[in-house]
């Protein structure tokens, strides 16, 4: 079981974000990118449907915030396209394949290899060792960071879109499926910055979505990067900053990731969140 020694929860808890080397085999990362094959060859995306997905604050307003693909969502499996994919009339100008940004928000509930993976006893044990006692499952995404135009992720705070109360009851699991390389977008940290408190919030209405207060202009001297081989797992917390670079490389940097929230002990998530639970998917719970 891969559980935390005392040693490694310290240094979560000290940096807010945590490298698991060769948590999943070469097998299990080779079995989740096949399934991922299969899930874009049967794609169907309507003109209407297609959007482009941006960490940019204002491209995230206008190009998600306000589109009903992306904010019915949370519930289903559903693509978003790189910037730059489509002509005027939303045809590919390149192979669908290679134009996808990422697949969300829901795999770990509809998809059995994605579940089977968010579920995995080791998955489990990991979260128990982390000290979640009733974690649920929020969202899940496949992210490609395609080779050569793959975008880069601005430097954000996961709590930023995913918020409760109080703060630091939500948990980023991110998982390799290719090696991820200072060369081809890998993660970015800024060690120690989750208990600087939330910097801004997404808010959803009936008009949209907007934000509460503002990204910082943070020192980039202040990031480390985290390169991680094929199979290593990073723990996030919801509230440190962290950042991707553009992939100008020959090679896409693919990953699996879910968020998990600690409904235990009064926690809320917020009804502003732009996510929400629904009838038909209500978060369900990891330790099943």
């Amino acid at each position: 079981m891969a559980c935390l020694s005392p040693s490694q929860l310290k240094k979560f808890q000290e940096d807010g974000f945590l490298l698991l080397e060769g948590f999943l085999t070469e097998d299990e990362c080779v079995a989740m990118q096949q399934r991922i094959g299969e899930i874009v060859a049967e794609m169907d995306v309507p003109l209407h449907c297609r959007t482009e997905f941006s960490t940019q604050e204002d491209e995230q307003l206008r190009n998600q915030g306000s589109t009903e693909y992306f904010l019915s969502s949370g519930d289903k499996i559903r693509f978003f396209f790189e910037k730059g994919v489509f002509d005027k009339k939303g045809n590919f100008l390149v192979p669908p394949e290679k134009s996808i940004n990422k697949i969300g928000h829901a795999l770990h509930a509809h998809d059995p290899v994605f579940r089977g993976v968010t579920h995995s006893p080791k998955v489990q044990a990991l979260v128990r060792s982390v000290g979640l006692q009733m974690p649920v499952v929020v969202q899940s995404m496949y992210i490609f960071k395609q080779p050569h135009f793959g975008g880069e992720v601005s430097p954000h705070q996961d709590a930023t879109f995913l918020y409760t109360e109080p703060l630091g009851r939500v948990l980023g699991v991110w998982i390799a499926m290719e090696d991820a390389l200072l060369e081809n977008g890998c993660l970015w940290f800024i060690p120690g910055s989750h208990t600087r408190g939330l910097s801004r919030r997404m808010i959803r209405a009936p008009a949209g979505t907007s934000f509460l207060g503002s990204e910082p202009a943070w020192d980039n001297n202040l990031f480390v990067p985290l390169p991680v081989r094929r199979g290593g797992l990073v723990l996030i917390h919801g509230e440190v900053v962290h950042k991707s670079e553009q992939n100008l490389s020959n090679h896409s940097r693919q990953a699996y990731t879910f968020h998990l929230m600690e409904a235990a002990a009064g926690t809320v998530w917020s009804p502003e969140n732009w996510l929400q639970p629904t009838t038909e998917l209500p978060f369900p719970p990891l330790y099943v």
